[in-house]
């Protein structure tokens, strides 16, 4: 039986949990080992690559600086949550604001600590990855087009972080990087569209209240043809192995995703265009062992 004092401290820590979204954290790191593995790493032994501590640095310090950006985020939309998303934010709100600006600097110095571990570049990348979080948080992020891009490019940075450790510079990698991106900027814009009511109480200048749902619908719909190109190219220019499977269900998805969209009017309409965006970038994680089912068992 747990005392008042422990509840609240699990209250605490969930509170917590939820600023920094820690199930978001975990698919980075587990999609950064993956693509590692399977993508930008793939002639290297397996046991140098998982054992490998300078790459164990970066992923640390991409979940760090991921983290701190949850924060920061959460802490400059505390307003607009509570109109959002009232469930959440009344949890988020369980710890006050100054232990998450405390968190938030840990959290970042902790991240430059770790990529020091690596190279100099590596803190100098850090460095202006979580100006770049505070910068977006703070300004773009209330500016069509501009928000959206920026936002699309800091949650794949991530990646570039160990696709530069790397140096794999082979053509299929930025095709599957464009396919994320592309997945990643629907997810924006369509978020958007779910949080209407709060960023216009709050005067956010996002492309939905600027420009108007029938616009907004016209880019998804541009943007999910254009997510069929490198979907295309990887499944017919790429070895990808069983991977084409998931880009076939993606497609599927997309097609099903503009149907829905044109029919869309609510908030609810717009969680469940979200939740089948989350849905592709979460299989698409996981579907990056399909490239090469053996590959375990010939780099053991």
């Amino acid at each position: 039986m747990l005392t008042r004092r422990q509840k609240h401290i699990l209250l605490k820590f969930f509170s917590m949990f939820s600023v920094v979204r820690g199930y978001n954290i975990l698919i980075v790191v587990i999609a950064q080992y993956l693509t590692s593995i399977y993508i930008l790493a793939h002639d290297l032994p397996l046991r140098e690559v998982v054992l490998d501590l300078n790459l164990l640095m970066l992923v640390l310090a991409s979940a760090a600086t991921i983290a701190g950006g949850y924060i920061i985020n959460n802490f400059y939309d505390s307003e607009k949550d509570l109109i959002n998303r009232p469930n959440k934010s009344r949890l988020d709100r369980l710890v006050s604001q100054n232990t998450k600006l405390s968190f938030y600097f840990v959290l970042n110095f902790m991240a430059v600590i770790m990529a020091s571990y690596v190279s100099f570049r590596a803190v100098i990348f850090f460095s202006l990855y979580i100006f770049g979080i505070w910068f977006y948080s703070h300004k773009l992020k209330k500016l069509p087009f501009v928000g959206n891009l920026t936002s699309a490019i800091l949650t794949i940075t991530p990646f570039f972080a160990i696709f530069m450790y790397y140096k794999n510079f082979e053509h299929v990698i930025f095709v599957h990087a464009a396919f994320l991106f592309l997945i990643i900027s629907m997810r924006e814009l369509t978020k958007d569209l779910e949080n209407i009511k709060g960023d216009l109480v709050l005067n956010y200048h996002t492309i939905p209240i600027v420009y108007g749902e029938n616009v907004s619908k016209i880019m998804l719909t541009i943007l999910a043809l254009l997510t069929t190109v490198p979907a295309y190219f990887l499944l017919f220019h790429f070895h990808v192995g069983q991977m084409v499977y998931f880009f076939y269900l993606s497609v599927v998805l997309l097609f099903v995703f503009v149907l829905l969209l044109w029919a869309s009017k609510t908030k609810t309409h717009y969680l469940i265009l979200h939740n089948i965006l989350k849905f592709i970038i979460v299989a698409g994680v996981f579907s990056i062992m399909l490239i090469n089912t053996n590959l375990l068992l010939n780099r053991i």
